[in-house]
């Protein structure tokens, strides 16, 4: 068994692309070998008009659902998806505080090229293994005329935890303090790496969080990104207005907020108090990871393994500003 990494292409197509006629829902289902699957790859490229979307592709992610073998192991809806957004999307800020580079795009007008990278660290069994994925795009702002889409597998050996982004926790806020419970799943066992706060609109209307069981203060917006890093030029995001060759640069992503939890135990109820400034609703996204039991089978030919720890890398950004 190697202990490398190695890329499985096991869906494409030319069917499954967003276009400018309104939001679209693709369902896909596919067989995919055993072996410890690392991450699931979104790969999109698009041939479309000028200005389809005025930032980055992840913009118009509305939501999506992957199934293995039963499980979801993800599940992510966008507070807000829009073509016309001219800043960072909602998933990929989402996906690049799970690990830098899990959402990437090659900055472009008229030509689209993008990758979602999508932690989930399963050991599926030897036999097949079925893979179900449901995929809605927000509309374009201009015409898409072609368009491949594919989904990859990456299998690592060296994989040390299972990721799993359970369903949010939907809550209609008052120009209040409110408390909000946040619902875990039962059957998923780990702690909690973080939080994905969305409002539904581009905007914060946030005071502050407190997490009850971390802080016996609320703590504002802006403190919160102080401390996840997106103050420090955190959020990477292509822009192909500003530039063609180059990524950008931003702070924050309007009504998005991730929330590192430091591995927060599960065995109590998950309860926030949130201060919010105007009547809105909000989604709140757990991300659940736990070990993997087990070492890695050694390998005679290659000596650097690629080692990937999602609970790590979440809290890699706050532990450089403490």
């Amino acid at each position: 068994m190697s202990q490398g990494l190695t890329y499985s292409l096991v869906e494409s197509n030319t069917t499954d692309i967003p276009s400018n006629s309104g939001a679209l829902t693709y369902n896909r289902g596919f067989n995919v070998a055993g072996g410890s699957v690392d991450e699931i790859i979104l790969r999109v490229t698009t041939v479309n008009t000028t200005n389809a979307i005025l930032a980055d592709f992840s913009n118009i992610l509305s939501s999506l659902r992957i199934i293995l073998n039963g499980e979801t192991v993800f599940d992510f809806r966008s507070g807000y998806a829009s073509a016309s957004n001219n800043a960072p999307g909602q998933a990929g800020y989402f996906l690049n505080a799970l690990g830098p580079g899990r959402f990437i795009e090659v900055p472009s007008d008229l030509t689209k090229e993008c990758y979602f990278r999508i932690p989930i660290g399963r050991v599926l069994p030897a036999s097949i293994s079925r893979m179900e994925v449901t995929l809605t795009w927000a509309a374009t702002a201009a015409a898409v005329a072609s368009g491949t889409v594919q989904w990859w597998l990456r299998y690592n050996q060296n994989m040390q935890t299972t990721t799993t982004v359970s369903a949010a926790t939907s809550f209609t806020h008052a120009a209040s303090e409110e408390q909000v419970n946040i619902r875990l799943p039962a059957n998923v066992q780990g702690t909690l790496a973080g939080l994905m706060v969305q409002n539904d609109s581009a905007a914060d209307e946030l005071t502050g969080i407190r997490i009850v069981n971390q802080s016996d203060f609320s703590i504002p917006t802006q403190m919160f990104r102080a401390f996840n890093g997106d103050l420090d030029n955190g959020i990477l995001f292509a822009d192909d207005d500003v530039s063609t060759s180059a990524q950008q640069y931003a702070i924050q992503v309007a009504g998005g907020l991730f929330l590192p939890l430091f591995g927060l135990t599960m065995d109590a109820p998950f309860v926030l108090q949130v201060n919010s400034s105007a009547v809105t609703t909000r989604t709140y996204t757990p991300v659940i990871t736990s070990p993997i039991a087990g070492a890695p089978v050694p390998d005679q030919r290659q000596t650097q393994p690629v080692v990937t720890n999602v609970a790590k890398s979440v809290l890699s950004a706050t532990t450089e500003q403490s």
